[in-house]
């Protein structure tokens, strides 16, 4: 029986072949002394020399244990298009610009069983968090929780329907398709050739009819009037934009981040925005100068914490995340991991006739002051009654903290949680959404939790005040308000939130309803100077060490 093996392939657009889809700086050399390529195909090849791994040298192991990096991309032709088949950690070699993004994912969605599941990947771009579920046994994607509303999917795994057996079995498709095949060398162009006809069926509109609310943008006409957006907000420092790894991050080995193409960039210990700001104002580089080329060709590496090994890199122009209309507003659009997708007008309408009615006029006082912590202070003593909750604490001894809300009181014998942030950002506004959510979950959940809201509420009142302020805790009536401190006129309402953080607080708003929860936004008018973006406050974990550029 013939040996399956793995293949992870990739289909270029139709401008680019083997001769100009690689990075200039690619470390990939050209190897012509293969006897088995398929006819036509080109081979390069990944070869660094092999060098000592940090641990070794960290515990001073005498025996020689050296490693290296090995990889491979063969370029080949079918059916009319170019392919590249990659092998090792090489497919960052390939330019952001050179392959179809919808490749894998199309191909993937229009031959697998949709009852024969195995895991999915999805971006929520609110806070662009990234999440993969996989299941111990084949299932539908009700199993997996895919939110068709408020994320993107972006990788699926699972088993093919028996139609395509023969080609594969097993199948995951994201930006590339991957699958294991026991074909040899001189079949790959007719497994292309199958796999593209796979790619141009539009099965996948019945199998998984309201799997995305995003459609990706293709006309190139369009791709540069929203390009032009993205430059304009750039260079504006645009509150709408965000940085953020287009990718799921493996956290534990610890996050650390440099860019490229400029000059030789420090080694951070965080990745937003302001950093490759910083980064550019240290190389000289004239704002106004940069374009989506710029954007494209300077990188944003993950490192490890000194910067001497590359794990991987992305593209600035990759990395972005951004909300933007076109027409006069009647078109909505969301940019994240380089592509534009196209969000339904309809359904920008229904957010906003579900959203608007809940935007009300705020009893807090306006914003002029350092910080959110400060301003909770001064709120709480505007008002009669407020208790300031900022930073505190009811979660169940031994658990993770949760803060209860920034300021409690008590309007009609509800108890109001007043949850407050600066800023529309996407993640900032996701904390704050899930803030009221789940504290309220928490308070009704654990009994301990209530208690220890009913504790922090009364400290240090009289009787009779504790009682006027504890009384709708007891009787579970809660009024949620989220205050978003902004300089953005009110009456836009719900149009003052990135696009995705309208789905997400619809469905917060939708889960209050269920619960029985009077809810509510607002928009607290920020008196404080703009500013043009500053440092995030953070602990030092170690000096910022140079690195060579990569």
């Amino acid at each position: 029986m013939t040996k399956a093996h793995t293949f992870s392939i990739y289909l270029l657009k139709h401008t680019f072949n083997a001769g100009n889809t690689l990075k200039d700086d690619t470390k990939l050399e050209l190897v012509q002394d293969a006897a088995c390529l398929p006819e036509g195909a080109t081979l390069y090849v990944l070869d660094t020399q092999p060098y000592t791994p940090w641990w070794a040298r960290f515990f001073g192991i005498q025996k020689p244990l050296n490693q290296a990096s090995k990889g491979a991309i063969i370029f080949l032709r079918a059916s009319g298009r170019s392919f590249a088949f990659c092998f090792g950690h090489v497919a960052h070699n390939l330019k952001d610009e050179s392959y179809e993004y919808d490749f894998g994912l199309r191909a993937t969605l229009n031959c697998v069983d949709p009852d024969k599941l195995r895991s999915t990947d999805v971006l929520e771009p609110s806070g662009a968090k990234r999440q993969r579920t996989q299941l111990p046994t084949a299932g539908d994607l009700t199993f997996f929780d895919v939110d068709s509303d408020s994320t993107i999917l972006k990788s699926l795994t699972g088993k093919v329907k028996d139609a395509h057996k023969d080609v594969f079995k097993n199948v995951t498709g994201s930006s590339n398709i991957r699958i294991s095949s026991a074909t040899d060398a001189a079949g790959l162009i007719g497994l292309c050739e199958k796999i593209l006809a796979i790619y141009q069926e539009e099965t996948f509109k019945t199998a998984f009819p309201d799997i995305q609310n995003i459609s990706p943008v293709r006309d190139p006409s369009v791709v540069t009037q929203l390009n032009a957006n993205l430059i304009g907000a750039f260079q504006a420092k645009d509150d709408a934009l965000a940085l953020s790894v287009p990718d799921i991050v493996d956290f534990g080995d610890g996050l650390w981040g440099s860019f490229a193409g400029a000059h030789a960039g420090k080694v951070y210990d965080d990745i937003f925005l302001d950093r490759y700001y910083e980064y550019l104002e240290e190389a000289g580089v004239d704002m106004n100068t940069v374009d989506v080329d710029t954007l494209k060709r300077h990188g944003l590496l993950l490192t490890n914490d000194d910067g001497s090994v590359i794990r991987d890199r992305h593209s600035i122009f990759k990395s972005l995340v951004f909300d933007t209309t076109l027409n006069d507003g009647r078109e909505s659009y969301h940019f994240c991991e380089g592509n534009w997708y196209l969000v339904d007008n309809g359904y920008v309408a229904q957010l906003q006739a579900f959203l608007d009615p809940f935007c009300q006029d705020t009893t807090l006082p306006d914003f002029n002051h350092a910080d959110e912590g400060d301003y909770n202070i001064a709120a709480t003593a505007a008002g009669a009654g407020r208790v300031c909750l900022d930073k505190e604490n009811i979660s169940p001894a031994g658990q993770k903290q949760v803060e209860p809300c920034d300021i409690y009181e008590v309007v009609d014998d509800r108890a109001v949680l007043h949850c407050v942030k600066i800023s529309t950002l996407s993640a900032q506004l996701s904390h704050l959404f899930n803030q009221g959510t789940n504290s309220v979950n928490l308070m009704r959940s654990e009994p301990a939790a209530l208690a220890n809201m009913k504790m922090l509420v009364g400290n240090g009142l009289s009787d009779a005040e504790k009682q006027t302020l504890v009384a709708p805790l007891s009787n579970d009536k809660f009024r949620i308000v989220f205050g978003i401190v902004t300089h953005k006129d009110k009456a836009s309402k719900s149009d003052n939130f990135p696009l995705f953080s309208r789905i997400s607080l619809m469905r917060c708003m939708k889960e209050f309803k269920r619960m029985g929860i009077v809810a509510e936004y607002c928009f607290i008018p920020d008196m404080s100077s703009k500013s043009d973006g500053k440092k995030r406050k953070r602990k030092k974990k170690r000096a910022q060490s140079e690195m060579s550029e990569a």
